[in-house]
């Protein structure tokens, strides 16, 4: 009930805006107060990443600044609705948010975001830069099929997304519930892309896999690792961010949502909010963060998975529903996965 209830209140939120897009944008990288960051002495971060996967990067921004990262992490919903009831409140206990630039822009658009241009983030495309300089982009996060390599032999392995309505998997398959999670309502719509009008009779064939719904993509991995399920549908990350058995399918396409951080308007420690933004999209920062499985902006710069090159070349940037088609893909989705 509680996912439902976070879903819904987000969704209200949603139907308030509009992503038009990455466009780029003329605005110029600030200086940042490294001497004022240092005196803050700490950072306030709300992320989606989980933690064993930030370790490294905040235990590097520490020792090389003096500066102390304190990290709040929940889903994608979860840290929006925090965020914005605290910023509704007048208390923002954030000093950086972290997410998708949908959930994002829920915060930007009531004023709860400062302007703020990483010098580093110049080396990035123009694609993946906002047009009012208060979301920087810092990895994508492609999609795949993931699948437990103990319990999956290698001549049963999908190998696209189509395989996945064979009857061997029916019972077996973990996704994030899609009337709760707004990137894989996203992700299925996107489907689009790929299956044309066929898009939606895919789906229906899905759900008739009874598939095991979470709350996010977050416990699929942990799904597969568990014998819960055999295949599931979650981003390639995971595979250098989890313990387990987790292998991941190549395929021709890979829908990708792009990750943005933001410096909050009235932060209590800015300066540092910037520096740790400044950091995150260095050469330094972004090396970190593909070393624990992250696909980084940065040119040249990829995780230590296999065929991870491909992957990049591969990623096509999800289209985002306009509030009206979210609205709609809520109520069809409900009617498919829950008759």
């Amino acid at each position: 009930m509680t996912a439902c209830k976070n879903f819904s209140s987000l969704f209200l939120s949603l139907l308030l805006v509009f992503v038009d897009g990455h466009i780029a944008t003329d605005a110029q990288a600030q200086y940042v107060n490294t001497d004022a960051a240092k005196k803050e002495g700490k950072v306030v971060l709300y992320g989606t990443v989980v933690p064993q996967a930030m370790e490294s990067t905040f235990k590097s921004f520490e020792n090389k600044y003096g500066i102390k990262v304190e990290y709040w992490r929940g889903s994608a919903n979860a840290v929006t609705d925090r965020a914005v009831n605290e910023w509704r409140a007048g208390r923002p206990g954030y000093d950086v948010v972290e997410g998708n630039p949908g959930l994002n822009l829920v915060l930007k658009n009531e004023g709860a975001f400062a302007k703020f241009v990483p010098s580093a983030s110049e080396k990035f495309d123009e694609q993946f830069k906002d047009k009012d300089a208060m979301m920087t982009a810092w990895r994508i996060i492609p999609i795949s099929i993931l699948y437990n390599t103990d319990t999956v032999k290698a001549a049963d392995r999908p190998r696209s997304l189509d395989d996945l309505i064979d009857p061997k998997w029916k019972d077996k398959i973990s996704i994030p519930n899609p009337t709760q999670h707004a990137e894989t309502a996203q992700f299925l719509w996107n489907l689009q892309k790929s299956k044309g009008d066929k898009w939606l009779d895919f789906i229906k064939a899905l759900a008739r896999q009874e598939p095991h719904l979470v709350e996010s993509f977050a416990p699929v991995p942990t799904a597969l690792i568990k014998g819960e399920a055999q295949v599931g549908i979650g981003y390639i990350k995971y595979l250098k961010q989890y313990k387990g058995p987790l292998g991941y399918v190549l395929l021709d396409k890979h829908f990708t949502e792009l990750n943005v951080m933001s410096v909050g308007s009235k932060a209590a420690n800015p300066n540092a909010a910037r520096l740790y933004v400044e950091f995150i999209c260095s050469a330094e920062g972004q090396k970190l963060v593909a070393e624990q499985g992250e696909f980084a902006l940065y040119p040249g710069i990829y995780p230590s998975i296999k065929d991870a090159d491909k992957v990049v070349a591969t990623t096509v940037l999800m289209d985002r529903p306009s509030p009206d088609e979210f609205k709609k893909l809520n109520a069809e989705f409900r009617s498919i996965f829950f008759k």
